[in-house]
């Protein structure tokens, strides 16, 4: 037995010396594959995100997607290649048509019934040869709790009465929705909001010191770079695409494409609501129907609105 012993031992060693430094080198290079960046050619991966209880019984459930390629965005139609599987229900394709790169989250939602059990809603989406699918059921685990109004301490303001609720603004688009190209698109969105959140006021400039300040993290000596496959993208340190984002503490409009065959241009791509209206001039560089989605933002609640586009 203590032969077998030291056999096995003598093998364990042996193993531990046969795994040389070029040999760990060799199996971090053979997963740097999996952390390139791609433009183009890359598949889009529908995504459930979890479902919610309405008042009246009924469920919503929340889908969004990938879209692995950084630079290219897609229009899939309504059909074999981009429809949703409603489980016996009324056939509702209410999914986006157009694809923004990189993640969306929360997209869109599917309100099912009340008595919908066990069934599964399906979102197939096929790119690049492959149907991927986004399987949405009522998994206790995944139930999104305070989507709705609730009182939330970092909302509500005390004027002398009770607590006031932060609610979404409201908004109505009352602009033509036609144009000619080369002509470019103004709409005008009207927009109401009970002036929450307050704005916040601004603070005095901390100047950084060995208490307060956050230390930067680096990259060891010597380990093996990330690959930087597409420099021509904004990215963060971890390689994240960066994406606009509107102005803190402002209350704002945004619009982007739903379904139709190609992406626009917006001047500005957050519009600053004054006097309760907002006007943003739109580009378009393809003809054909759009459907916009419009979203008036308070920075905490957001509402959408659809607007149909006929583009000659």
């Amino acid at each position: 037995m203590l032969k077998c012993m030291t056999y096995g031992l003598f093998r364990l060693v042996t193993l531990v010396i046969l795994i040389s430094p070029v040999q760990v080198t060799m199996a971090q290079l053979d997963h740097m594959a999996y952390r390139y960046k791609y433009d183009t050619d890359q598949t889009i991966q529908p995504i459930f995100q979890g479902w919610s209880k309405n008042e009246d019984g009924t469920f919503d459930m929340h889908f969004g997607y990938l879209n692995r390629n950084y630079s290219k965005e897609l229009h899939i139609p309504i059909g074999p290649d981009n429809m949703i599987d409603m489980a016996g229900l009324d056939n509702i394709q209410n999914q986006p048509t157009y694809f923004q790169t990189r993640a969306n989250r929360d997209i869109f939602t599917v309100t099912v019934p009340a008595d919908f059990g066990n069934r599964e809603i399906v979102w197939r989406l096929t790119t690049e040869g492959q149907t991927l699918q986004a399987f949405g059921w009522l998994q206790a685990e995944w139930e999104i709790t305070g989507l709705k109004n609730e009182l939330d301490p970092s909302e509500m303001r005390f004027d002398g009465g009770p607590a006031v609720i932060n609610l979404p603004p409201e908004l109505s688009v009352v602009s033509a929705t036609s144009v000619r190209l080369p002509d470019k698109l103004t709409l005008t969105t009207s927009v109401t909001d009970d002036g929450l959140p307050e704005p916040e006021p601004e603070q005095e400039k901390i100047i950084p010191n060995a208490w307060n300040s956050t230390p930067l993290l680096t990259r060891p000596e010597g380990a093996i770079p990330i690959p930087t496959n597409v420099p021509h993208l904004n990215t963060n340190l971890r390689g994240a695409k960066l994406k606009p984002m509107a102005p803190r503490g402002k209350l704002t409009v945004s619009y982007m494409v739903w379904r139709g065959p190609a992406n626009i241009i917006t001047d500005s791509m957050f519009s600053e609501v004054v006097n309760g209206s907002a006007i943003t001039e739109i580009t378009f560089t393809e003809p054909g129907e759009y459907q916009l989605r419009v979203q008036a933002s308070d920075g905490r609640e957001s509402v959408y609105e659809f607007v149909t586009v006929k583009v000659q």
